[in-house]
């Protein structure tokens, strides 16, 4: 695992949306927009259903998250990173990090899930293992 510098840090703290990568059991790539923040050093994610995402890393933990950090470089390159890590994912505790990450992505007031008793569904947990990409936080110490 390796520790993300500060912009990167604030870039995931931010409300950007992060476009996930994971492997579908033929091979193939499957690839879906989530909300993410910081537990610690790890990236975190929550997902109300097994949804094809988490069923993927149950099975394989290799994940790739790659979002828009704001910003262009002076040749005219939008500010991205690209983050490659292993996912663990552990039940329970998705509504409480939605409702978490919704105050950021959807604002202070706002309560979600939007209905009541929903599930305690599964929360991704990502180490951190290479980061590239354009502009600050594209590099990462280990």
């Amino acid at each position: 695992m390796i520790v993300l510098d500060d912009d990167a840090r604030a870039a995931l703290g931010a409300g950007h949306l992060v476009h996930m990568v994971t492997v579908n059991p033929d091979g193939s790539p499957q690839v879906t927009m989530v909300w993410c923040g910081l537990d610690g050093d790890e990236i975190v994610s929550g997902h109300l259903q097994l949804s094809q995402k988490v069923r993927n890393l149950q099975r394989d933990p290799r994940v790739v998250l790659s979002l828009q950090t704001g910003g262009r470089d002076e040749i005219g390159l939008d500010h991205y990173l690209v983050i490659h890590g292993t996912a663990r994912v552990t039940e329970g505790g998705a509504p409480e990090l939605l409702q978490d990450l919704a105050r950021v992505y959807l604002g202070p007031d706002v309560v979600f899930p939007p209905f009541e008793n929903p599930p305690p569904g599964y929360v991704l947990r990502i180490a951190p293992e290479r980061v590239g990409g354009v502009g600050p936080g594209s590099t990462a110490s280990t």
